[in-house]
């Protein structure tokens, strides 16, 4: 996913996304674990997408902090 994409979701959108790759983080290593790992490529990629999504929900959360300070 783009973050351009990512940056258009709601936060809520972003948490469940985040939920459904952590799981399927979870399948490919499990998959690897077990000698079935078919896709190696998929591991990094979707690594960073969890991190894309972090990102972007922290800086989600920057932004409300300032915004209530001010």
């Amino acid at each position: 996913m783009k973050a351009k994409e990512l940056r258009a979701m709601s936060s809520k959108d972003l948490i469940e996304e985040l939920s459904k790759l952590r799981r399927e983080q979870f399948n490919l290593r499990m998959q690897s674990s077990t000698g079935q790992g078919s896709k190696p490529d998929q591991k990094g990629k979707v690594r960073k997408d969890i991190a894309r999504i972090e990102t972007i929900l922290n800086e989600s959360k920057d932004t409300d902090v300032l915004e209530q300070s001010e």
